[in-house]
C-alpha cells in the first residue's frame, strides 16, 4: 500500500509538472505498479502527454488511461473543418506517405487507414494530426507492408541495434522472428526503455507486428 501511495504521488506531481498536461480535472490511482488515469482533458493532446508523464515515473510499470476529452466551446471544430486540416496535414508532412492514407472523422474522432512501408510511416500520420484543434481521438488503422527478409535477419538486426545503442537491457532481451512478426520478451528497468526498445524492433526490415512481451522491473 505504501509504495502504491508513494507512486500516485509522484504521478500527481509529475502531471502537474508537465506544462503540456492540463491536470485541473486529472484523478491518479495506483494499484500494483500500474497507474489508472481518470477525469478530462481539454484536448487529445492533453491526454496522450499525461499518459507520457505517469510513464516517465519511477515504478510505474504500465499506464491505463482512461481520460475522457472535453473539448473547450473555443476549440470546437465540425467534422468537416476537421478533415480538411487532417488533409493539410498529412501533405505537409514529408514521413507520411500522404498518397496512400486515407482518413475519415466522426465527432471529433479521426480515423486514419491505409498502408505504409514502415512503422514511422504510421507513426508520423498520426502525429500529424492528434494535436489538431477539436479532435478527441485518433485510430491508427493504417497497415504497415513487408520487404522479403528472412526472420534470421531480422532478428540479427535488432540484436545489432540494441547492441550498438550500448544497451544495458539488450542481453536480457530475446527477439523471436516468425514471418513478419517479432515477439520480444525479457526484463527492462523502465517504461521507457521498454518503448525504445519496441521502436528499435519496428525499425528492422520486414517488420509488420511487434508483441512486446517485456516485463517492467521498476
Amino acid at each position: 500500500m505504501g509504495d502504491n501511495v508513494a507512486v500516485q504521488a509522484d504521478v500527481r506531481a509529475e502531471l502537474a509538472w508537465d506544462p503540456r498536461v492540463d491536470d485541473a480535472e486529472i484523478h491518479v490511482t495506483v494499484a500494483n505498479g500500474v497507474a489508472t488515469l481518470t477525469g478530462t482533458v481539454p484536448s487529445f493532446a492533453d491526454k496522450r502527454a499525461a499518459e507520457r508523464a505517469a510513464e516517465r515515473v519511477f515504478g510505474v510499470k504500465a499506464v491505463a488511461n482512461e481520460l475522457a476529452v472535453a473539448v473547450p466551446l473555443h476549440y470546437r471544430r465540425s467534422d468537416a473543418d476537421i478533415a480538411e486540416a487532417v488533409v493539410d496535414a498529412l501533405a505537409w508532412d514529408v514521413e507520411v506517405p500522404e498518397r496512400q492514407i486515407k482518413a475519415s472523422v466522426a465527432d471529433g474522432w479521426i480515423t486514419l487507414t491505409g498502408v505504409a512501408q514502415w512503422r514511422y510511416q504510421r507513426d508520423a500520420a498520426a502525429r500529424a494530426v492528434r494535436n489538431l484543434a477539436g479532435v478527441r481521438g485518433v485510430t491508427n488503422e493504417i497497415t504497415v507492408t513487408a520487404k522479403q527478409v528472412s526472420p534470421h535477419q531480422v532478428s540479427m538486426s535488432i540484436k545489432e541495434a540494441l547492441e550498438r545503442r550500448a544497451d544495458r537491457t539488450a542481453d536480457r532481451i530475446s527477439v523471436e522472428t516468425v514471418g513478419t512478426v517479432v515477439t520480444l520478451r525479457g526484463v527492462v528497468p523502465s517504461l521507457g526503455d521498454r518503448r525504445a526498445i519496441e521502436g528499435a524492433a519496428w525499425s528492422a526490415p520486414g517488420v509488420t507486428e511487434v508483441r512486446d512481451e517485456l516485463a517492467v522491473t521498476a
